[in-house]
């Protein structure tokens, strides 16, 4: 039992304990060996284990503390309290698996369920969080210290609803109206982020009107709190550390799908979650940007691009771009010239930004492209980043529409500064990005990992 956590040693189960034919002689039985598989579960649940011993290293030697998430669990129920009493909801109900791991801080299989709608919470705005799971998954959110209580979740998805899903809809909705209903003092309006449209319509039927939940969210995201900040960091220092370990992979002849692999094998190491693209390019494959990683062997003397998309430890987004130059030759002059254009673009855009300054004058000030490059631009020159890619987006001031949000930078934002550098007929392009916090004074640029010194000579 050494390698348990604390809470797990001397409970009832080991290794070796022989399993006896199970016959219940009582409710209160079933009900016992019920609970002790699930304080197992809990005390062995990966949130609980933690991140292990190279992580945990990396961060000592990187001098980045452990974050309260006790705090940070109760500041971000608070930023979506706040956002539903704003807007006049009675709750949220979520889907996006990225917003029920903001209000719940639990994890249950996340890229299954993006694209499944199964597992739901219900944020009550006065009121407790009820967490809609699979059977028997109570313990992937006993954690947390901030779900009231977890119910199975009704699927009404065709997979397992088939041509008689509607039934499924009007019990899943039962169960929402009732909750508006209990906890709601009478407000029947709630945020949702995704729902299909029976869905809408049924809970409309029982009373319940749907309101924009993507609106709250991304405003409840959008400002961290110090121990918010202390995981991001950490987040970043493991992806940097796994990007150090794909760099060193890099040899003539290995394929981008190989090289990419050693990303994702190093964040998965480090208790890291998924990936959420494939943007690895070579050579040629670097121009224009937007190639998803290939069989292509990379060859000496090529630029090899990527953007890492990485969600890390603790959920968040490491989202951090580099060239390098493949090989132990030396870079050539348009590889220098274009990765001096890219460079220069993120270090004075960098430095604009400082809290008070709007979102329009900040994209009226960014360096751009020069005209020859242009063209392939990078879609946006900022983003916001938190436990995925967040609100805003702002694009190059050429691109900007009537339809585009402006705002004000604030302290505890977190943006992204992106350039691509590709010339107009040319071979090869550049991807640089950098991950940075918004101060009180000014900005602090959370992302270390150096450039290509090759690329940046004259």
């Amino acid at each position: 039992m050494e390698g348990l956590p604390a809470q797990a040693r001397g409970t009832n189960f080991g290794r070796h304990r022989k399993i006896m034919p199970f016959e219940p002689s009582a409710e209160a039985d079933i009900e016992a060996l019920r609970r002790q598989a699930r304080e197992k579960a809990a005390a062995l649940n990966s949130h609980v284990l933690g991140y292990g011993e190279t992580a945990e290293r990396e961060w000592a030697a990187a001098g980045v503390a452990a974050p309260d998430l006790a705090a940070m669990r109760k500041y971000r129920l608070e930023r979506i309290r706040a956002e539903l009493k704003r807007r006049d909801y009675a709750g949220a109900l979520l889907y996006d698996p990225v917003n029920i791991r903001y209000a719940t801080d639990s994890t249950n299989m996340q890229l299954w369920v993006a694209h499944n709608p199964t597992r739901h919470c219900f944020v009550a705005t006065e009121g407790p969080v009820v967490l809609f799971d699979y059977f028997s998954c109570e313990h992937l959110s006993d954690h947390s210290g901030v779900v009231d209580e977890v119910r199975p979740a009704v699927s009404w998805m065709y997979l397992y609803g088939g041509e008689l899903s509607d039934k499924r809809v009007e019990h899943w909705a039962a169960g929402i109206a009732d909750l508006v209903r209990e906890h709601g003092g009478g407000n029947g309006r709630i945020a949702v982020d995704h729902l299909d449209p029976e869905g809408v319509t049924e809970l409309a039927r029982l009373g319940v009107t749907v309101g924009n939940g993507e609106a709250v969210m991304e405003s409840a995201r959008l400002i961290k709190s110090p121990d918010e900040i202390l995981a991001m960091r950490r987040a970043v220092v493991a992806c940097e550390a796994a990007m150090g370990e794909m760099e060193a992979a890099l040899k003539p002849g290995i394929s981008e799908n190989e090289l990419w692999a050693e990303l994702h094998r190093a964040n998965i190491a480090r208790g890291g979650e998924w990936i959420e693209t494939r943007l690895l390019s070579s050579g040629p494959r670097t121009k224009p940007w937007f190639q998803e990683c290939s069989s292509r062997r990379i060859e000496a003397g090529d630029l090899v691009a990527f953007d890492t998309d990485l969600i890390g430890p603790y959920g968040f987004c490491a989202d951090l771009s580099r060239t390098w130059l493949c090989g132990n030759g030396k870079a050539s002059n348009e590889q220098r010239d274009l990765f001096r254009i890219a460079a220069d673009q993120i270090a004075r855009n960098t430095e604009l930004l400082r809290p008070g300054l709007g979102f329009r004058e900040l994209v009226e000030r960014s360096a751009v492209p020069p005209p020859d490059c242009f063209p392939a631009r990078y879609g946006v020159l900022y983003h916001g980043v938190g436990l995925a890619d967040e609100y805003p987006t702002l694009p190059h001031a050429a691109d900007w529409t009537e339809d585009t949000p402006d705002g004000v930078l604030e302290p505890g934002m977190v943006l992204c500064v992106e350039s691509y550098i590709g010339r107009l007929g040319g071979r090869e392009g550049v991807k640089i990005e950098e991950q940075v916090l918004i101060t009180e004074t000014g900005n602090e640029q959370l992302s270390r990992y150096p450039l290509d010194a090759r690329l940046i000579g004259n």
